[in-house]
């Protein structure tokens, strides 16, 4: 029989359709003995503006993720320097340094301007360093992508999104939102309407948490990778073999 939520699960959900949304079928895409608390899912996005259209995005994944079993964390990007303008320990870098270690999966939400992701959701990208004290905090973790901007459909975003993400060594999925003229997508409570773009934004929600369960506990062997082998045993033969004086 196919699990169903019940009601009040989807209370702050409206536009949900109840019969035709299913918890994640955790047993269909976990390994075997791997640990089964909730995805840790970090949501990045791109703008300081008051009524910031990433933001009311970025929230409503947020909503649809908890929905689908994650633990989520957003994080504010206000106060955060501009990389190279501040040094490592800021209080702000540390905190964001700090949830990209503790989650296994990232959502990107950036507005397009100017054709590209702001400057904003480029510097929270580049502070999250591709080593911290000899642990790589975005390998092998899940990533979805998405965008808003103030005119017709665009990819420009996403498509940035998903390069950096590989730069990042991340597993980005398939799926990704585009939310064109996004001023008349979202009421005046900052809440998504009800359309096919929204649809969409829950399909994305639903990959990344089925990817992320199946990556759980997978990521190390799958990104284990003969350059960077054949790299460690040059190390380690030229630190057995040196000279000694």
């Amino acid at each position: 029989m196919t699990q169903r939520f019940a009601p009040a699960d989807l209370a702050d959900l409206p536009h949900i359709e109840p019969d035709e949304i299913q918890p994640i079928d955790v047993d269909a895409l976990a390994a075997p003995g791997v640990a089964r608390h909730p995805p840790r899912v970090l949501i990045l996005y791109g703008s300081l503006r008051a009524r910031s259209y990433s933001r009311f995005l970025a929230e409503e994944a947020a909503r649809l993720l908890r929905l689908f079993g994650c633990e989520v964390q957003l994080f504010d990007p206000a106060g955060l320097p501009l990389p190279d303008d501040a040094d490592a320990d800021h209080p702000r870098v540390q905190a964001l340094r700090e949830l990209a270690t503790w989650s296994e999966a990232m959502v990107w939400v950036s507005p397009e301007r100017h054709g590209a992701i702001t400057a904003v959701m480029k510097a929270q990208i580049d502070w999250i360093p591709l080593s911290l004290g000899g642990v790589r905090p975005t390998q092998g973790k899940t990533l979805a992508v998405m965008q808003v901007s103030g005119g017709s459909q665009s990819f420009n975003a996403v498509n940035q999104l998903r390069v950096l993400g590989r730069w990042m060594r991340m597993v980005t999925i398939p799926n990704q939102s585009s939310v064109p003229k996004a001023f008349g997508e979202f009421d005046d409570d900052g809440r998504m309407k009800n359309s096919p773009l929204y649809r969409r934004v829950v399909d994305v929600c639903e990959e990344l948490a089925k990817f992320t369960w199946l990556m759980r506990d997978r990521a190390d062997y799958l990104t284990d990778r003969y350059s960077e082998r054949v790299e460690s045993a040059d190390e380690v033969s030229r630190r057995v073999n040196q000279a000694t004086h």
